[in-house]
């Protein structure tokens, strides 16, 4: 998950409460899943047991050729070509390398989407991977190493897998699939020049992908849950998350005269402080949780110059849209009178980073289960809300979206000890990349099959 995780979210082992592994595993018969019958799953294990190897493949040629956001020009070829070679109808270029394709169905229907992610994150990979990564590029404009430390290799690599096991099912679909590859989940490699620019999903949304779509689904690997486990969760699932950014301006000024100029250290000090009491004080945590986090102080480059200025950047945390409005006016107050205080001034933005609440609504996720829970054979977990964050909330905006966690704890690693998402060491087991096609395919195929 942008990038769970993105920018300062937080890894999901750290997330999902070790106690919660020791959920009672949702095994009870449910209403039966449409379009799922013997006969279909039978051949649904027959495809997927032939495309496993290409799974792997791709999986391991995506991760020793990572890409950061906004680069992904290889990875869309792989992507673009391999849908080509299924005769589906493909779109390129979209919001940057954005690939789509579109499979029709032998009978009309509904259009569902899927949708997998495809960037890389500026980390140096220390997994010792027989194919990890060797890559480096252009970040925020120093060169950085590259990785897939979020999963996002397997994501490609699922969708590739589901593309290929649903066109060879063409014949029984009624209705459409639409495969999203989407570039910049985990934000962007350099800040753009026009602020209102757009990337990631919402590039995509408003470039009209899921124009005609009824439904969106989208997963995320997890070394917390185990391998053949989905967690799953209505409602809010996924923290909104915003990029929190101050400057604290005073007047410069002799180390040893502090009363002459205005000391804007001192200030930003305090506002650190301050905004502390807005989750504590302000907020109605018992509605949701929120987490706002101050993590970086820029400013002064001796120790006997009191600076102009000082630079903050954080990152605020909230599960309920009105919430996160709110917290944003508090943070922007509180920030602006504590500086006003020392008479300084406190400029606050949000940004360039803002994603919304990642929510799935109740009657999509109920009438989704009774397919993951044939597909999984009942492994589901109702799992805890995650204070990271995901750009699949910009589809869920447009349409009904359903975001699923897929288990994939490394093999001799427990949640405690397997490598958290952004970790130079994440890894994750390749063995739920087939119970990703698995799932991700049943929920397309109960999905049109629906009435």
């Amino acid at each position: 998950m942008t990038r769970s995780f993105r920018h300062s979210r937080r890894a999901l082992p750290s997330l999902i409460r070790p106690g919660a592994l020791a959920a009672a595993l949702l095994c009870a018969a449910a209403a039966q899943a449409q379009g799922l019958d013997n006969a279909t799953l039978q051949a649904m294990d027959q495809r997927i047991t032939a495309v496993t190897p290409k799974l792997v493949a791709w999986r391991r040629d995506i991760h020793a050729h990572p890409e950061l956001s906004g680069q992904e020009a290889r990875t869309a070829k792989l992507v673009a070509e391999h849908l080509r070679k299924l005769g589906l109808e493909v779109q390129t270029g979209v919001a940057g390398h954005g690939v789509v394709g579109l499979l029709k169905g032998a009978q009309p229907g509904k259009t569902v989407a899927l949708r997998a992610d495809m960037d890389a994150l500026p980390v140096a990979e220390v997994t010792g991977l027989s194919f990890a990564s060797k890559a480096r590029a252009i970040h925020m404009g120093k060169e950085s190493a590259v990785m897939h430390a979020c999963g996002h290799d397997g994501h490609t690599a699922i969708l590739m897998g589901v593309a290929e096991l649903l066109s060879g099912m063409k014949g029984q679909l009624a209705g459409h699939v639409k495969f999203i590859f989407q570039p910049a989940e985990e934000g962007v490699s350099e800040l753009p020049t026009d602020p209102r620019a757009s990337w990631g999903a919402k590039a995509m949304v408003e470039q009209g992908v899921l124009d005609k779509v009824d439904a969106v689904y989208g997963l995320h690997i997890s070394p917390a849950l185990p391998v053949g486990t989905v967690g799953y969760r209505s409602g809010p699932l996924l923290a909104g998350g915003d990029t929190v950014r101050i400057k604290i301006t005073g007047k410069q000024t002799h180390g040893a005269l502090p009363w002459a100029g205005i000391d804007p250290i001192v200030a930003s000090a305090q506002v650190v402080t301050g905004l502390q009491t807005i989750v504590s004080r302000q907020l109605d945590i018992s509605n949701e949780p929120a987490v706002l986090t101050i993590g970086a102080i820029n400013g002064g480059n001796r120790e006997n110059i009191v600076p102009d200025s000082v630079e903050m950047l954080g990152t605020l945390r909230t599960f309920d849209e009105k919430m996160r409005s709110e917290a944003k006016q508090r943070i922007t107050t509180t920030a602006q009178n504590i500086a006003a205080a020392s008479g300084a001034k406190a400029e606050v933005a949000f940004g360039p980073t803002a994603y919304p609440v990642t929510s799935n609504p109740a009657p999509l996720t109920e009438a989704s289960l009774p397919a993951l829970r044939t597909a999984t054979g009942g492994k589901l977990m109702l799992i805890p809300k995650i204070s990271a964050s995901e750009d699949f909330s910009e589809f869920q905006n447009r349409v009904p979206g359903f975001f699923y966690i897929l288990g994939a704890l490394p093999a001799g690693k427990t949640p405690a000890t397997a490598a958290p998402n952004h970790s130079p060491a994440f890894d994750f087991n390749e063995d739920a990349m087939p119970v990703g096609v698995r799932t991700l395919s049943a929920l397309a195929l109960d999905f049109l099959a629906r009435k």
